[in-house]
C-alpha cells in the first residue's frame, strides 16, 4: 500500500473483481469524459490474467473507504520507460483533493521505483478539473490529439499531458518511501 497524507493507494487484487466490474459498468463512475464500457466477469478475468504490465490501485480514504481508481501502465508493451496513467473518482468524492493526491503519489512511486523517464495522461479538453489535477502534479500540457476518443456518440479531442523525470519534483507525500 502507498500511504499518503489523506488517502492511500491499495493495489487492486483479483478478489476485488466484483467491485471493479460494478465501477467499470457504471457510466456515472466514469463520468461524461470517459468512454462507456460494459464488461463481463469473463472479460475482466481475461484482462486480469493477460499481458497488462501496469499497476491498478484503489484510491482509499484513511478509513479504507474506496473512493476511486488510478492506474499506470506501459505506453508500448515491452517499453517500460514511458508510462500512461488514468484515474477517476466516485462522483460524490470529486473536488475534495483525492485525485490530486493520488496522481502525485503514483507519480512519486513510479519515478522512485522503476526506470521510468516519462509519464503521460490524456484528458478531454472539457474536463477542466482533471487538467488542474495534472498541472498540480507537475504535468505539462503538450498538445492536442484530434479525434482521439469516441465519447457518448461523438468524436472528441484529447489533450496530452506529460511529466518527465528530469522535471519532476518529489512531493514527499509517500509516507512509506520517505
Amino acid at each position: 500500500m502507498l500511504e499518503g497524507k489523506n488517502i492511500n493507494l491499495r493495489l487492486v487484487e483479483k478478489e476485488d473483481i466484483a467491485l471493479w466490474m460494478q465501477w467499470a459498468n457504471s457510466p456515472e463512475f466514469w463520468g461524461e469524459y470517459n468512454p462507456l464500457r460494459q464488461v463481463t466477469k469473463a472479460e475482466v478475468e481475461k484482462e486480469w490474467d493477460g499481458p497488462y504490465k501496469g499497476k491498478r490501485f484503489f484510491i482509499e480514504k484513511k478509513d479504507g473507504t474506496k473512493v476511486g481508481f488510478i492506474g499506470g501502465g506501459e505506453m508500448w508493451p515491452g517499453e517500460s520507460h514511458h508510462l500512461v496513467m488514468g484515474y477517476t473518482l466516485l462522483p460524490a468524492e470529486r473536488r475534495k483533493g483525492y485525485g490530486t493526491e493520488a496522481v502525485a503519489l503514483l507519480v512519486d512511486f513510479l519515478f522512485l521505483s522503476a526506470d521510468v523517464g516519462r509519464i503521460s495522461a490524456f484528458v478531454d479538453p472539457r474536463n477542466i478539473p482533471s487538467q488542474r489535477v495534472l498541472e498540480k502534479a507537475g504535468f505539462v500540457k503538450e498538445g492536442t490529439m484530434r479525434r482521439a476518443g469516441f465519447l457518448r456518440g461523438k468524436w472528441s479531442d484529447f489533450l496530452m499531458f506529460g511529466i518527465i523525470k528530469e522535471e519532476w519534483k518529489p512531493t514527499g507525500l509517500l509516507k512509506n518511501l520517505g
